[in-house]
């Protein structure tokens, strides 16, 4: 019989840490142990609750003793940031990971910065679902009202996080929730505030907490007045609230029936829009859209002391190009596609073959909407009920010039001509008939371009680029 081996790695090293969430730990370790030039594959890190000491990875707690003098290793300030976020994920492997990482960074000061390496790459994935999950707890986390044996009152929530991010997220609900006296239960610890004083406490279970209170009537009437069918987007919502999510939150139980019904609402809100000029006659000509739309206070846009900019160009236009609103440079000169956005357009319209001088440029919103900051004035995209509103006067257009061919820039441009929500990349690059006759094409909006970077903008300004010549032999198929 073959006599039992000690399977130990020989001359390692088992460093037990203080909670999954030990970062100050680890660090402090680390440091040690790369001053004593101890290698990655000789360290065991024991966090509690991991798997680490098991048979065969218990070393030796008594850790080696740094030289006098010894060297402080060299860590960059983006890996001890990216450190601290990988410290909270819940991957076994992860303070080994960044032993190995700290290690290779003696030889290599600007391993950091090569997005290639595995493990750069790996401590990067790790960070960002750590930011992901303290994101969720922060958005879904669900208050409950309880009365306490004292009579005063408690809220009371329970979440259930991937990651060990409870401690992570305390500061942040401290700061938003000051004056209230709260308590957050999770399968891996407990918060508790009441005023003054954070205390931390023994992990819950979902039976702790309460199921429900009488303001949630209110939360859920609240929601559902808020719910945007013209905005809703299936995919983004899910992918950005789970359904894992749920169950915590008394909203959720609406969403059922709001995304069943959007389609219905969405076409109340174009309806609502239309009747607010149900009386009203249609202007004779375009200088006189002109000067009532300098007028017109349908709608908040309107009412926020910007001047309205008319669209420009010959009065049977075979072409009409619809964005989505004047920004502040359009607003200040009362002209169409005049700011940067304009100025890359017109350079693609004249690439593209297209000719400006045969086009009618136009608005899907006449006014400028913006929010204020300093001296500055940043555009603020309308809402579908403004697009809505606004398209009478974009429908009092094409009535005149009589386009053959509409390009819309944007999702609110399609929304401004089709009535309904849209979907730029999934519309794109094909014609739509419209019940005049016209020839509906859709593309992005220039500003969508200017706000991509390098790559990216490249890529999307290319196919741009196409979409305008694509649009260019078309006009000359329907005018020739």
């Amino acid at each position: 019989m073959t006599p039992f081996r000690d399977m130990r790695l020989p001359h390692a090293y088992q460093v037990t840490l203080g909670a999954p969430d030990d970062f100050e730990g680890w660090r402090d370790q680390a440091r040690r142990l790369v001053q004593c030039d101890v290698p990655p594959d000789r360290v065991v890190w024991d966090a509690p609750g991991s798997a680490a000491t098991d048979l065969f990875a218990q070393g030796d707690r008594r850790l080696p003793v740094p030289a006098a003098g010894a060297a402080q290793p060299r860590a960059s300030r983006q890996f001890l940031q990216l450190a601290q976020s990988v410290t909270l994920h819940s991957d076994p492997e992860r303070f080994s990971l960044l032993y190995r990482l700290l290690w290779r960074l003696q030889a290599q000061p600007r391993l950091m910065e090569d997005a290639a390496d595995a493990d750069v790459g790996q401590a990067d994935r790790l960070a960002r679902q750590v930011r992901r999950d303290i994101h969720k707890m922060r958005a879904f986390l669900r208050f409950r009202v309880v009365e306490e044996d004292s009579g005063a009152e408690r809220y009371v929530a329970w979440f259930e996080p991937e990651h060990h991010i409870l401690r992570a997220n305390a500061g942040f609900f401290v700061r938003r929730f000051t004056t209230m006296r709260w308590s957050i239960l999770t399968p891996q610890g407990t918060l508790h505030w009441d005023g003054e004083s954070l205390q931390e406490g023994p992990p819950a279970e979902r039976a702790d907490a309460p199921s429900g209170d009488p303001t949630e009537d209110l939360w859920r009437r609240y929601y559902a007045s808020i719910f945007n069918p013209a905005r809703l987007k299936i995919g983004a919502m899910l992918k950005e609230m789970p359904r894992k999510y749920w169950k915590n939150m008394p909203e959720a139980a609406l969403i059922p029936e709001l995304v069943a019904t959007a389609q219905a609402r969405e076409a109340t809100m174009v309806d609502s829009g239309r009747s607010m000029f149900e009386d009203a006659e249609r202007p004779a000509n375009l200088e006189q859209i002109a000067n009532m739309i300098e007028a017109c206070r349908r709608c908040p846009i309107g009412c926020n002391g910007t001047h309205a900019v008319a669209g420009e160009g010959p009065s049977r236009a075979p072409l009409m190009i619809v964005g989505e609103q004047p920004g502040d440079v359009e607003e200040q000169q009362g002209r169409p596609f005049v700011g940067p956005a304009g100025r890359l357009l017109r350079s693609h319209l004249e690439d593209a073959g297209l000719d400006l001088g045969a086009a009618w440029l136009t608005n899907a919103v006449k006014h400028f909407k913006f929010v204020p900051r300093g001296k500055r004035r940043l555009h603020q995209s309308p809402t579908a009920k403004e697009i809505d509103t606004c398209r009478w006067w974009v429908d009092s257009e094409r009535l005149l010039v009589r386009p053959r061919l509409i390009l819309a820039l944007g999702a609110s441009a399609a929304r401004g001509l089709l009535g309904r929500t849209v979907s730029v990349q999934k519309e794109r690059s094909r014609p739509h008939a419209l019940e005049d006759g016209a020839e509906l094409w859709i593309t992005t909006h220039p500003s969508y371009l200017l706000r991509l970077q390098d790559d990216a903008r490249a890529g999307e300004e290319a196919r741009f680029a196409q979409d305008l010549r694509t649009v260019a032999g078309r006009l000359a198929e329907l005018t020739s």
